[in-house]
């Protein structure tokens, strides 16, 4: 996965059920968008807002974060320039693992059923970038889904952050709040260890200040998502970002 972190501090998750905002020229102030969700994504819904966003932006960095293989498409895999796979550190069994297994398991068995005659498995696998993943907010829908019933402690977050570079060598280690903001306790955690892994934060950015913090306390990167689709002037304030505070 090759991004330059240098340039990238701030990605906008976009929801394919959920309206985007009447002006989508506001994504001109991010640096990398990522479309995908678990409840109720649909493979038509998601090649839409990859057409539309590429349409707009074609050489903004553009990720699908899908939950399914059905969610994959030709069309996205020729769009999207990479396939991003989250591994839940405190998620249950199949969001370890077992959901990966079987998504890769149905590419390799029905690849032609599900992305068409002229996209192979390789063309596939070579855009697919893993993950290492918290979700620290418990009352959240992406905890239900995943099956997360605690949240980990900072220390615990710090292990799993080591365990990201150490044991998987994953590029990217994500700390998600899930619709809240949750501080920058754990972003300094995770960050402690890192020198090859990029650090990402997400939940509850709305705000230059909030923005601002966590790129502070060590995330290369935030994700902002709620705000994009439900304050477009919040979702403003979080590319304002003040160079001279990091």
């Amino acid at each position: 996965m090759n991004i330059d972190w240098a340039s990238t501090s701030h990605m906008t998750e976009i929801d394919p059920t959920k309206p985007l905002p009447a002006d989508i020229g506001i994504l001109e102030e991010t640096d990398l968008v990522i479309i995908g969700g678990s409840d109720g994504v649909t493979q038509t819904a998601t090649d839409n807002v990859v057409q539309q966003v590429r349409g707009s932006f074609p050489d903004l960095p553009l990720v699908q974060e899908p939950y399914a293989s059905a969610q994959i498409s030709g069309e996205t895999t020729a769009s999207v320039d990479w396939i991003v796979v989250p591994v839940v550190f405190n998620g249950d069994r199949d969001h370890f693992v077992g959901n990966h297994v079987r998504m890769l398991s149905q590419l390799g068995s029905d690849l032609e059923a599900l992305l068409g005659q002229d996209v192979s498995v390789m063309d596939v696998v070579e855009k697919l970038v893993p993950v290492g993943y918290v979700i620290q907010n418990t009352n959240s829908k992406a905890a239900s889904i995943a099956g997360v019933s605690d949240s980990l402690s900072v220390a615990q977050v710090r292990g799993a952050a080591l365990a990201t570079e150490i044991f998987y060598d994953f590029p990217i280690f994500h700390v998600d709040y899930a619709g809240m903001f949750g501080g920058t306790a754990d972003t300094t955690a995770a960050a402690t260890y890192f020198e090859d892994t990029a650090l990402l934060y997400s939940g509850g950015i709305d705000s230059a200040q909030k923005a601002t913090d966590v790129l502070a306390a060590g995330a290369d990167a935030i994700v902002v998502n709620e705000c994009f689709h439900e304050n477009v002037d919040a979702f403003t304030q979080t590319t304002r970002i003040s160079p001279s505070q990091i």
